[in-house]
């Protein structure tokens, strides 16, 4: 606490202030006079659509990017954050959305790596001492991860704690955690919470970017808008509804009304998969996929939801059962069997299995299809492959500054737009979105939700996976749930209820036809 001379008022100084900083990348201004302040033991909320700037602004406090202009100051303090480790070592953790992690090495090994504890005349790793403080901060974080266990052997959710157990090794007072529960179920979300609660306490100050509304209710003190690189402003989260800091990030109101749901009993089944399995991961699925229809798939994590779809994909081997597509049982050994079958899958991690980040966007709508742009078999039709490009950026409403740009540049939700693009540009009848509006904001996902219907409209027949049930109930035309590899039920969008898909998504043990008819059409209560 410090006291103003002039007022004798005392108030407690930032642990950080960013005053007007300006970032800009090749043909994007990401940040114009943008601001912002983290107080000790406060959870600040960090909110905008993608592409808003709030990673570039936060990567900027990381010593990630430099800035082009502005000041930040650390208690007080004018700094040049120059690198990571400059933040490091002024206190500054930054958890990524995407994980950070070597899987060939122990969760221990991850957490200290370049820190080891060595043994006497400092020639030795000590291997003990270092499993031991591993296993310090995970009795912390209240865990039950063995230091000494392979990351790539852990759920995507045990590797992002180890993650958040990396950044408490430093002693941070400033943590930085982006889009930190995308990956964890209700469970996970509730130690993180309470992790982040006792940091709190300790006056760890936490940017807590995320675009779940429920989360930043239950957790920050306050939340800080950003739209097109500036900041809109700041308000207490305990007295801003859900519908004031939606306006904020999009500049417009939004409506979430859901539309009607057409009666598609008539049309064609183009996909209907058959006793489906898989080990112990996909459990004797069957289901039915119409022309139009946007089947919703719903479960807990670990389900089993994305192991079909990879499955139907010919991304993992089945152990046994049938694919009919339009008619005719279909072998699917491998995803090109499935893309010449007219199955396009959309990953639930678009960066690693959806696009080719390191190349323009052209290159990755074309390239599902790229012999159609080959002259003689052996040259490229560049002229043809910028227009088709150009024809998917301006009907999906990519924004991009040209088709040139690299996919990595693009926001989240432009990224899910150009592996729709890649999959419309081979034609694609039959589509697996796997969490399609995972780490996009509320903006963006109201776009890639009227893109679904759309697509659904002209014939496309869609199996949309969402963890998000306030997601499969707006969206589908009906719902699947499944548990522990099984399917556990149908339900017909009209009438379905959060409470009807969970009690199907927990519904763990093995059913018989008559108990899965009856929990299907049970009532909700």
């Amino acid at each position: 606490m410090v006291r103003d001379e002039k007022s004798g008022a005392s108030f407690m100084t930032p642990l950080v202030t960013i005053q007007n900083l300006d970032k800009a990348f090749p043909g994007v201004q990401a940040l114009r006079k943008a601001h912002f302040e983290l107080l000790p033991g406060e959870v600040h909320a960090l909110m905008g659509e993608n592409g808003a700037g709030k990673s570039t602004l936060m990567k900027i406090l990381a010593g990630i990017y430099r800035k082009d202009s502005g000041g930040i100051r650390i208690r007080g303090v004018p700094v040049d954050v120059a690198t990571p480790r400059a933040a490091q070592e002024l206190g500054i953790s930054i958890i990524h959305q995407e994980l950070n992690l070597m899987n060939d090495l122990t969760a221990a090994q991850n957490i200290f790596i370049g820190r080891e504890p060595k043994r006497a005349l400092g020639l030795l790793l000590d291997e003990e001492a270092l499993n031991r403080a591993a296993a310090e901060i995970f009795e912390r974080m209240h865990l039950k991860i063995d230091p000494r266990v392979e990351v790539g052997k852990l759920t995507v959710a045990k590797q992002q704690m180890v993650e958040i157990a990396k950044a408490l090794s430093f002693r941070s007072q400033v943590l930085i955690m982006d889009e930190p529960t995308a990956a964890l179920n209700n469970a996970e979300i509730a130690e993180l919470f309470a992790i982040i609660r006792k940091l709190r306490a300790k006056g760890v100050g936490i940017v807590y970017i995320s675009h779940k509304m429920d989360e930043l209710k239950e957790i920050s003190d306050r939340i800080t808008v950003m739209r097109d690189g500036e900041t809109v402003g700041t308000v207490p989260t305990a007295s801003t509804s859900v519908d004031a800091i939606i306006s904020m990030m999009v500049g417009r109101s939004l409506t979430e009304t859901k539309t009607e749901v057409p009666d598609l009993s008539s049309h064609d089944i183009v996909l209907e998969v058959r006793n489906l399995h898989r080990h112990n991961v996909i459990r004797d699925v069957s289901f039915k996929l119409r022309k139009g229809e946007i089947l919703g798939f719903a479960g807990l994590m670990g389900a089993g939801r994305t192991e079909v779809a990879r499955a139907i994909f010919g991304a993992d081997p089945l152990d046994g059962g049938e694919i009919i597509v339009r008619g005719k049982h279909v072998t699917i050994s491998s995803p090109q069997d499935a893309v010449r079958l007219g199955i396009g899958y959309l990953s639930e991690d678009r960066k690693r299995f959806g696009l080719a980040t390191g190349m323009d966007v052209a290159s990755n709508i074309v390239m599902p299809c790229l012999s159609r742009f080959l002259a003689i078999g052996i040259f490229l039709k560049g002229r043809a492959i910028r227009e088709t490009a150009r024809s998917y950026i301006k009907q999906l409403r990519i924004k991009t500054p040209s088709d040139t740009q690299e996919a990595r540049l693009l926001s989240g939700g432009n990224q899910q737009k150009v592996v729709i693009a890649k999959w419309l540009a081979r034609d694609c009848e039959i589509l697996f979105f796997d969490e399609p509006t995972r780490g996009i904001d509320v903006g963006a996902k109201n776009e890639i939700y009227k893109l679904l219907n759309a697509l659904a409209a002209q014939g496309r027949a869609i199996v949309m996976i969402s963890s998000e049930l306030p997601e499969i109930l707006r969206m589908s035309h009906r719902i699947a749930v499944m548990c522990e590899g099984r399917l556990t039920g149908e339900l017909p969008a009209e009438g379905a209820t959060q409470e009807a898909i969970m009690r199907l998504a927990t519904q763990r043990h093995s059913l018989t036809a008559d108990t899965l008819t009856m929990a299907t059409r049970e009532p909700t209560t």
